[in-house]
């Protein structure tokens, strides 16, 4: 496992927010940078790629100290899904091993939720994107229901602190705070073990 590419990563995106005015320009410059980290599945400890029997599962795997952006690892079991959800910040959506399908919904006239154009299938190394600014509701299933997925997500938040919402199909919504599924977070700067 090659930490060291998470490192780079992190070290790289925290210089982008600092020299970049939050939201959508911030989530441009961060595009490349997920795009780098996603094309090589050497680095992901795996301690974070463990998944659930019953439910998928959100690992945290860096929060910058003032909560402009975190990263973290969804690890999706055969056939899991969420339910119809929102964000309320950008979001990058990187897939890593396997696929996923991401259901984009809006509100119909009578404040129904319908799909909003197609579905869209990631495959590793490919990225999509949501924010409140181009559509921040919608569902997403592991595309395979005989092995897992993993995607890697860097939000313009601590995703696992923001009050957000499911839905049902009424378009009625009910706040939830996801918070993660692991207590520590990697090691990404003890060098000690690194062979050159």
């Amino acid at each position: 496992m090659d930490i060291g590419r998470l490192r780079d990563f992190v070290t790289a995106m925290t210089r982008a927010a600092d020299a970049t005015p939050p939201g959508a320009p911030l989530m441009q410059a961060a595009r490349p940078l997920l795009a780098r980290l996603i094309a090589q599945d050497d680095w992901l400890p795996e301690s974070c790629a463990v998944p659930h029997p019953q439910y998928y599962r959100q690992y945290l795997l860096h929060c910058d100290p003032a909560e402009r952006f975190s990263l973290v690892s969804f690890v999706w079991g055969p056939g899991q899904r969420t339910p119809i959800h929102d964000h309320t910040v950008w979001g990058l959506i990187g897939m890593l091993r396997g696929a996923e399908i991401s259901t984009p919904f809006a509100r119909g006239a009578d404040g129904n939720l319908v799909p909003s154009g197609q579905a869209v299938r990631l495959e590793p190394g490919e990225i999509d994107a949501v924010a409140p600014e181009i559509g921040d509701i919608h569902q997403v299933v592991n595309a395979f229901e005989d092995r897992v997925s993993v995607s890697i997500h860097l939000y313009g938040g601590n995703i696992g602190a923001v009050n957000r919402h499911v839905f049902d199909m009424a378009g009625h919504g009910k706040s939830f705070i996801s918070g993660y599924s692991n207590d520590a977070v990697p090691n990404l700067w003890d060098r000690s073990r690194v062979t050159s």
